[in-house]
């Protein structure tokens, strides 16, 4: 073998190597930053459905803000105490944001209708807590996905004061939240548009009947429920403002679903900023990232949002 050969070779060899060395440092980078430190307190229970516990996870930088970030842990209208893991939220967390974890009972065992109701008091109970919880009951965000952001719109549209003679005083707490930043939701359940859950029945959605309380064979009950649950039919000109990140490539909860509820938004002088993802479907790889700019979005408009919205 020739010198000029070897050196080639060795040259070759010790660019593979440093090649291999800067993968393993870009790996141990992007480890080290979807595992910030933090401060975790796991299955508080905030409330009882069908006999379960209800759960709440608080997840605290250990440098926070003093702001409160609800996560509406639900995909396709089921959750669980092991769905989620903080690394999800790494850029809400090391932007100092307290991410509050609110998981409910899974469909079919819950309805959705139920659901709601439960998401709607892990909100309550975070505010009766947020001194406990070192964030500010007036500053609250939420985040989620599919049915997390089905939720989180519920919420932006139907939340607001409990009872005031509620026996329970958490039932007597807001469950309106300030700032929402989603993926995909469900915005209108009475028009599903070219989803692929459409059979144009007049009916729930094919795969999620028993999710909603429904028999197959009888959708009386249907438009009523459906108008109910979707978040277009509960505007008002006090919505907190609203970025959403959906796929145009989605066919489970078609782009026209986001798209309908900006425009009816804005027509009240409300603020929704939809950003289409090109050849998005429900869901894609670079998800985790686009947290940056919800990050962004709660920077912007939550430390000036005390007091307002519903």
């Amino acid at each position: 073998m020739n010198v000029t050969l070897k050196r080639w070779l060795k040259r070759i060899a010790l660019g593979f190597a440093g090649l291999i060395v800067l993968l393993l440092l870009i790996a141990g980078a992007v480890w080290m930053y979807f595992h910030p430190s933090i401060a975790r307190r796991e299955q508080l229970v905030y409330g009882k459905r069908h006999g379960h516990d209800l759960i709440l996870d608080v997840v605290r930088p250990l440098k926070p803000n003093g702001l409160g970030v609800a996560l509406m842990v639900s995909g396709g209208w089921k959750s669980g105490t092991n769905a989620f893991h903080p690394w999800m939220v790494a850029p809400l967390i090391r932007r100092g944001y307290t991410v509050l974890a609110v998981s409910h009972v899974s469909q079919p065992e819950s309805t959705v209708m139920e659901s709601f109701d439960d998401v709607s008091r892990g909100v309550r109970y975070i505010r009766a807590h947020a001194a406990e919880f070192g964030i500010d009951p007036n500053r609250l965000g939420v985040v989620g996905g599919s049915a997390g952001g089905h939720f989180s719109l519920m919420l932006a549209t139907r939340g607001g004061p409990g009872p005031a003679n509620a026996p329970d005083p958490v039932d007597r707490e807001s469950s309106a939240v300030q700032t929402v930043a989603i993926f995909y939701p469900v915005t209108d359940l009475v028009d599903l548009g070219p989803s692929t859950e459409n059979l144009h029945d007049g009916g729930p959605p094919k795969s999620f009947v028993r999710a909603f309380g429904m028999d197959r064979t009888n959708h009386a009950p249907w438009p009523v429920i459906a108008r109910e649950m979707s978040p277009l039919y509960h505007l008002s000109s006090n919505l907190p403002p609203t970025l959403i990140y959906h796929g145009d490539a989605d066919t489970l909860v078609p782009l026209e679903q986001s798209q309908r509820y900006q425009a009816a938004v804005r027509k009240l002088g409300g603020t929704v900023e939809l950003v289409v993802h090109p050849g998005g479907k429900h869901g894609w790889l670079s998800m985790l990232w686009d947290l940056l700019a919800f990050a962004d979005w709660f920077d912007k408009y939550l430390p000036t949002s005390a007091g307002k919205y519903r």
